[in-house]
């Protein structure tokens, strides 16, 4: 006699969205997927943009479909806030490795750090530091470094929209606050060691904090230790495309929704232009994204969400 059908039902998934945190100092980006994972159930768990250890700030956590959005948010620019010490440098230019003393920064004045900032704005050709997960002959450099190896990973072309100093402390421990916009793969440790390279001091990054990351701001962000119940976070999901960048919106029927959900391409109206698409439920809720086929005039699905 064949087994009956299981009539117990898949288990829910948890719903789909973003969520901005803000991430405590001395836990990694990776221990607070984790934490949230645990907290939801929910079978898809990432983030958007890594934070060190010891930074804090903003840092979007994407649920179930999401997730798959991860690499467009990598486009959208952040903000952060940094404490610039000067005088010293560290094996991983920021405040985790012993300090080695470099020169004496008591001669450096408010006007001399802003002309050594203003060279850090467009686009740069940036040194990761020796101690990131920049790949160096196929292993990651900091896994290089806790080798012994002096492995040194390639410059690489990074994008700074605006950088500005916002106080400045001099003297023989003298610190420069700074606030930098930029691309995704910019590493503001090395911002760091290389203003005090330029100013001739040495310098090191201490205190990070990341106050936006596209839309998203630290003063709307919700500290993890909040979050107790998966109701609790549900109520501050955001819709998936918060953390997309700028693209055409088109509006599909039901119809059209059920033939891009098997990955059909469907003509809508009014008709996108080029670029990329983003497809959008009767509810508004996102669908797809895609582009347009000029030829045949259609929207066509590249990533559907389910």
């Amino acid at each position: 006699m064949p087994p009956r059908p299981s009539t117990e039902s898949a288990p829910a998934r948890f719903a789909t969205g973003v969520l901005n945190v803000d991430k405590p100092a001395g836990e990694t980006s990776f221990s607070v997927v984790n934490r949230l994972r645990r907290l939801t159930g929910a079978h898809r768990v990432g983030h958007a943009g890594t934070l060190d250890p010891l930074a804090t700030g903003v840092l979007p956590i994407l649920f179930e479909s999401a997730t798959r959005l991860a690499e467009f948010a990598l486009q959208l620019p952040k903000t952060y806030v940094a404490d610039v010490h000067l005088g010293f440098v560290t094996a991983t230019d920021d405040a985790e490795a012993e300090l080695e003393p470099v020169a004496d920064p008591s001669s450096v004045r408010e006007s001399d750090l802003e002309a050594a900032l203003a060279t850090f704005a467009g686009r740069i050709l940036q040194r990761p530091p020796a101690y990131s997960a920049v790949k160096v002959d196929g292993k990651r450099a900091y896994k290089l470094a806790r080798e012994g190896e002096a492995a040194q990973p390639a410059a690489r072309e990074v994008e700074v929209y605006e950088v500005r100093q916002l106080e400045f402390r001099p003297g023989a421990a003298a610190v420069a606050r700074i606030e930098v916009r930029c691309g995704s793969g910019t590493y503001l440790r090395s911002i760091a060691r290389d203003v005090g390279e330029r100013l001739g001091v040495g310098g090191y990054l201490g205190r990070l904090v990341r106050t936006a990351y596209g839309p998203l701001t630290i003063a709307d962000a919700v500290p993890v230790d909040a979050l107790t119940t998966p109701e609790a976070l549900r109520d501050r999901l955001l819709p998936a495309e918060v953390i997309l960048p700028q693209m055409e919106r088109v509006k599909l029927n039901v119809e059209q929704e059920a033939q891009v959900r098997q990955g059909r391409a469907v003509r809508v109206f009014p008709e996108p232009g080029p670029g990329p698409v983003r497809a959008h439920d009767f509810d508004g809720k996102l669908v797809a994204l895609g582009h347009t086929d000029p030829l045949r005039r259609t929207f066509v699905p590249e990533k559907v969400l389910t």
